[in-house]
């Protein structure tokens, strides 16, 4: 793998490198829940970090009292989180009957933590300030019928200028979205994806956002970042291609495609051939003979 790409074993994100020590993780619980807690320690994080699915991984996942935790950071809006909550939330509370040696079968009822899911949502749809989604809002609409399952996923909008009051209360949730609009306000003058983001951290750096964490993490954020651009160009390539004559006709014009694209906004060449191989069922060879032609 070459040097500065992310590892492809799942997909990290910013949201999580941020909040992945135990204290600031702590802070954004307590502006979440109004509480005081202070000591880290009483925070016992359990993300799942093997792969659930392709592609699938939760940000943070924690206990702390009596409520189990799931947080997740989205880019772009997505109502099947609900269903998403419901296979993580599956693995966590398993996970918790293994250690605490509880027994399924037990004539006594079991008692678990308060499940508790917190969406951050950081893309361009108008959500307003919070918005729930329920697992329910997929399932036939029948009079009478109740569901014998509900996961509920809280979306919180955490774009520069919403939720005053939360960022107020977190000032690293609040640097994150200050990085964030810096990003698009630097794309907004037509620089490139690469560009942008290296002029958003310095920004940043420079006006003491985030800056010791940007300093210290500078190429890792920045290909992160990139990381992200590239799975949105992907999302748009694949629409397009879906219009032309079919999957098969038009492969080596959706190849094409997103070489063109992703060369454009500047993504590494290791993560284009990621992409080729992943988004079209190619082996490296060929991946790497179709970005050799492109050159040309």
């Amino acid at each position: 793998m070459a040097s500065g790409v992310i590892n492809r074993k799942y997909k990290d994100s910013l949201f999580r490198m941020i909040f992945r020590e135990r204290g600031e993780l702590l802070g954004l619980y307590n502006a979440i829940n109004g509480t005081e807690y202070s000591n880290p320690e009483l925070l016992e994080v359990n993300t799942i970090e093997d792969v659930l699915y392709v592609g699938m991984k939760n940000d943070v996942s924690f206990l702390i009292d009596d409520s189990l935790n799931l947080y997740e950071e989205q880019s772009t809006w997505n109502p099947n989180m609900p269903l998403r909550g419901v296979f993580y939330f599956s693995r966590l509370y398993q996970g918790y009957l293994a250690e605490h040696e509880q027994d399924l079968y037990s004539e006594r009822q079991i008692s678990l933590p308060m499940p508790k899911y917190i969406v951050f949502f950081n893309g361009m749809r108008d959500i307003g300030e919070t918005k729930e989604v329920r697992l329910s809002d997929s399932f036939p609409k029948r009079d009478g019928d109740i569901p014998a399952l509900e996961c509920t996923a809280m979306y919180v909008n955490v774009n520069y200028g919403h939720n005053q009051k939360l960022m107020t209360q977190c000032r690293k949730l609040q640097e994150y979205a200050i990085l964030i609009d810096r990003i698009r306000k630097e794309r907004a003058s037509r620089k490139s994806a690469r560009e942008a983001v290296d002029a958003a951290v310095q920004y940043c750096i420079d006006e003491g956002v985030l800056s010791e964490f940007l300093r210290r993490h500078r190429t890792e954020v920045t290909e992160m970042i990139l990381t992200g651009y590239a799975d949105e160009l992907h999302r748009k390539c694949e629409k397009k291609i879906s219009y032309q004559e079919g999957r098969k006709e038009g492969r080596k014009e959706g190849i094409q495609m997103m070489i063109k694209l992703f060369r454009e906004q500047e993504i590494p060449d290791e993560e284009i051939l990621n992409r080729m191989m992943q988004g079209f069922s190619i082996d490296r060879k060929e991946a790497e003979e179709f970005l050799n032609v492109q050159e040309k």
